[in-house]
């Protein structure tokens, strides 16, 4: 294990996922189990929260959506499973919604820890609201920390996921404000005859401001809607 995360929990994004097994309100899960598919592990500081309530159930309204993109959700706090069980369940009871995914009773903090999801500034035993996106090959790609008081936007972690999906299956970069279907950054030329090459284009297409910065169309563009409709 790198002896930074041993020490300081400080995972980056372009690192390898530290494995972990845990027991869940699904049975006991391991990170390796995912491998192939993308996942989003994120923390919740206590059970039975209000704002904690309001993104499990967001989370859970959305769990389609995502597994639609081969990905899977995993919650994390260091309460109990047996808190967990009993928060999910009360959830249940009162809105008639399911948790489908699992929650990790990280009771030691020992995976809190070994992810950076303790601030010691805010709490020495709570998590704060991190967000980590893994994708099909275990590399940490993306990282997001909202404190305790404030509640994550469920769709943008939707976007983002779904941006580096087409990113990596088109080579290219996102816009600011991507969504879904919308055109993508071309690659920079990379030789005088490109750049030449690339500025005719865009005289002719009229799709970009400069030859750094022009945009496509993508050829997959990993769109929920689409999807839905081949069901």
């Amino acid at each position: 294990m790198d002896y930074e995360i041993m020490m300081n929990g400080n995972v980056r994004i372009g690192q390898r996922a530290p494995d972990f097994d845990a027991t869940t309100t699904m049975g006991n899960i391991s990170l390796n189990d995912y491998k192939g598919k993308w996942v989003v592990l994120f923390s919740h500081p206590g059970d039975f929260t209000p704002v904690c309530t309001t993104e499990m159930i967001s989370f859970a309204r959305t769990n389609t959506y995502f597994e639609n993109l081969n990905a899977c959700l995993i919650g994390l706090s260091v309460d109990s499973n047996s808190s967990h069980l009993a928060w999910v369940y009360d959830i249940y009871c009162r809105t008639g919604i399911r948790i489908p995914f699992p929650i990790i009773a990280d009771r030691n903090g020992e995976i809190a820890r070994k992810y950076g999801m303790i601030s010691n500034d805010v709490s020495n035993t709570e998590t704060v609201r991190n967000v980590y996106i893994i994708d099909d090959k275990s590399i940490i790609r993306l990282i997001l920390v909202y404190p305790m008081n404030v509640g994550r936007c469920i769709p943008e972690i939707l976007r983002s996921l779904q941006a580096l999906q087409v990113s990596d299956s088109n080579n290219v970069a996102m816009p600011a404000n991507w969504v879904p279907c919308e055109p993508i950054i071309m690659p920079s030329p990379t030789t005088f005859e490109e750049l030449l090459e690339r500025n005719n284009q865009l005289n002719q297409n009229r799709n970009g401001i400069n030859w750094y910065l022009s945009f496509k169309q993508p050829q997959n563009c990993n769109c929920i809607e689409e999807k839905n409709d081949k069901k």
